[in-house]
């Protein structure tokens, strides 16, 4: 009986020594959690991964197209200014020498000296000039101070420079003469057909043919370029005087190469008035000549 109460009670110790260990037993449950660290481990790994790869994908790409386009950019930028360079070498030519086609548009980029500008008080007896005399010589030397180019086509001042006759077409019709012809030949015709016009055949400065130029006056040349129209007209100025300084004859409006002082200018500017040489034989249809002179018609002597 004793031995029976002894085993029993090693059972009963076995078992509750089980319940023990199973009571304990949640101590390995940390190891499943361990192995999901794990797992996390590794996922966060990959997740990462996709996240840089795109980044990486989006930078890349990025500096590529922009680097093309500025190369391109570049190019365009630079391949039209070497065409530009040669219209502006090209178009002006000297009006005294014969060139072979009109002069082209010069914008305000000019060659030659700076454009020169007198005050009435430096041409000999302009305070005795008729009113109308002096209101659109006023008119014509004010432009001279506005650093003008010669620009072949424009009679307007705003597009930074003008030709002869628009130079000759704007101050008029500023100063009131509205039926003033736009070309130099025109203006020629319009001049002819009033009746007061004086031609000059002589190549010297001190003709009598020069006798009757007053002040105010038209000037015309053929022959500057060639060009097929008729009358041949291709360049006319106003006449200022005589400058006070040099005693020389001076004129006023656009040239692409008249000179004043012996120095070559381009632009709205004063120019010297001086009768060409004879053309020579070779040269004789595109040589410049002058033509002759007249008033403005209906301008006032008063």
């Amino acid at each position: 009986m004793l031995f029976g109460a002894l085993c029993a009670t090693e059972a009963a110790e076995e078992s509750l020594g089980t319940k023990i260990k199973k009571v304990f037993e949640p101590t390995p449950t940390p190891t499943p959690s361990r192995k999901h660290r794990k797992h996390a481990g590794p996922k966060a790994s990959p997740a990462l991964s996709p996240t840089a790869s795109p980044k990486k994908k989006k930078i890349s790409p990025s500096p590529s197209p922009s680097a093309t386009p500025k190369s391109k950019s570049k190019r365009k930028k630079a391949s039209p200014s070497p065409t530009a360079a040669p219209e502006e070498t090209s178009s002006p030519t000297p009006a005294e020498t014969s060139t072979a086609s009109p002069p082209q548009p010069s914008g305000r980029e000019k060659k030659g000296a700076p454009n020169v500008s007198l005050s009435p008080d430096e041409i000999t007896g302009y305070e005795n000039y008729p009113p109308k005399v002096r209101q659109i010589l006023d008119a014509g030397l004010g432009l001279t101070k506005q650093n003008l180019g010669y620009t072949y086509g424009s009679d307007d001042p705003k597009n930074g420079g003008m030709d002869c006759s628009g130079f000759i077409y704007y101050v008029l019709q500023q100063n009131g003469f509205r039926e003033v012809p736009r070309d130099s030949s025109q203006q020629y015709v319009w001049v002819r057909k009033a009746g007061d016009f004086d031609a000059v055949l002589s190549r010297k400065e001190d003709s009598f043919e020069l006798d009757d130029l007053k002040p105010g006056d038209l000037l015309f040349w053929r022959g500057t370029y060639n060009i097929d129209r008729d009358p041949p007209i291709t360049h006319t100025m106003i006449y200022l005087g005589r400058e006070k300084r040099t005693k020389k004859r001076v004129m006023v409006g656009s040239s692409d190469g008249r000179t004043y002082d012996g120095i070559q200018r381009w632009g709205v500017s004063v120019f010297d008035f001086k009768l060409p040489p004879p053309p020579k034989s070779g040269d004789a249809k595109i040589s410049p000549v002058f033509v002759g002179y007249g008033r403005i018609p209906g301008l006032s002597e008063d």
